[in-house]
């Protein structure tokens, strides 16, 4: 329905068109004949109705396209960012009004010259409006009637929601899994010092640092284009002798937000000075999967342990097993019985043995109850 109300309209405006531009066009021969001149226009908003019948397809099509595409671009950029952008683009485009009608009345380039300023201004406040979005939306709390309206609360509540990313969790790359499953809310604040240290490190000499300085950058594009997340880039700088750690606990402390991250020392650092950490390393734990003492599981020996006769496997998600006795069935798909399970700083380590083992300690240790029980 539409499609084809779309293809009557280019047709009704092809037509006109193209009448308006006969009667231009012939107005100078208005000592024509009547019928002729009738003639002429009825026979030029004819063909230029089949012109815009035919080519309406192809601009249905396109515009159509295009469309779909603006819309996909709306739903990835954030709210705060779409409000700001658009208080900007007001802005730049009153200014350009108001020095539009000052040279309005040059000669030749005043039309244009208001033209080509207001795209100019309406194109800079957009830039500069989404830019400075935090500054720019804080300007309504500055007037009493939005004051009035914000809700009272206590200051953690109205910044708990900054979530600061630390320099080794955006190169570890498992934050952006994270985003995507919806488990992180708030807002991702990125530092400028931890650009610049990922800056350098993607600009360093050194084979291994360069990729990795590289990787997490990717990141950073992949979060704030592809998921659905509110990333902000915060400008400000503490005290530039200052560490990268030290920054990020300052900056916590400031905004009372909490610092992502997955490096063991940051990790105790900030929780002697009370910032809330959250530590991907904790979290990758704690979804582990749980096994308790008595299961079975079907594992493959891979090499041999630390302790004489051991042998280790590893279940899908890396935790380590060590297999009583089990050095004997390296490169073996066999069945072991958990006996023991141990949390460390590492990670979870799980002890077994193999299950016929364990089913023939489990006969003798019955029978020597059943034995005392008789007597």
């Amino acid at each position: 329905m539409l499609y084809r109300i779309s293809r009557l309209l280019i047709t009704l405006l092809a037509a006109v068109g193209s009448f308006t531009i006969s009667r231009t066009l012939t107005a100078e021969g208005l000592s024509w004949p009547v019928e002729i001149l009738w003639s002429v226009l009825i026979l030029s908003t004819i063909v230029g109705g089949l012109i815009g019948y035919s080519i309406s397809p192809w601009i249905y099509r396109h515009v159509k396209n295009f469309t779909s595409w603006l819309e996909q671009y709306l739903h990835k950029i954030p709210v705060q960012d779409m409000v700001s952008g658009a208080m900007g683009v007001i802005i730049g485009l009153i200014i350009a009004t108001l020095l539009g009608l000052s040279f309005s009345k040059i000669p030749l380039v005043g039309p244009y010259f208001s033209l080509v300023l207001s795209l100019v201004l309406g194109y800079l406040g957009w830039s500069v409006g989404v830019k400075k979005k935090g500054e720019f939306l804080a300007l309504f709390s500055i007037l009493p009637r939005f004051a009035k309206d914000k809700k009272p609360g206590p200051p953690a509540e109205q910044k708990g929601l900054y979530k600061i990313l630390d320099t080794s969790v955006i190169i570890d790359g498992r934050i952006a899994d994270i985003c995507k499953t919806g488990f992180v809310d708030g807002t991702l604040l990125i530092p400028n010092f931890v650009l610049e240290e990922l800056r350098h490190i993607a600009d360093s000499s050194d084979l291994l640092k360069r990729n990795r300085g590289r990787r997490g950058l990717d990141i950073l594009n992949k979060i704030r284009k592809e998921l659905d997340v509110n990333v902000e880039i915060y400008e400000g700088d503490t005290t530039s002798n200052e560490e990268v750690d030290s920054k990020l606990v300052r900056l916590a402390q400031k905004l009372n937000g909490k610092i992502i991250t997955n490096d063991f020392n940051l990790n105790k650092v900030a929780q002697l000075q009370e910032v809330k950490v959250l530590n991907i390393n904790d979290l990758a734990n704690a979804v582990k999967p749980v096994v308790l003492p008595g299961e079975e599981m079907l594992v493959q020996v891979i090499k041999e342990g630390k302790e004489i006769g051991q042998g280790v496997a590893y279940l899908d998600d890396g935790t380590m097993i060590v297999i009583e006795n089990g050095r004997k069935l390296i490169g073996k798909t066999v069945t072991v019985v958990v006996t023991s399970v141990l949390q460390t700083s590492a990670g979870r380590m799980i002890f077994a043995k193999p299950r016929d083992e364990a089913k023939e300690v489990g006969s003798r240790t019955y029978g020597q109850e059943e034995y005392q029980c008789i007597t």
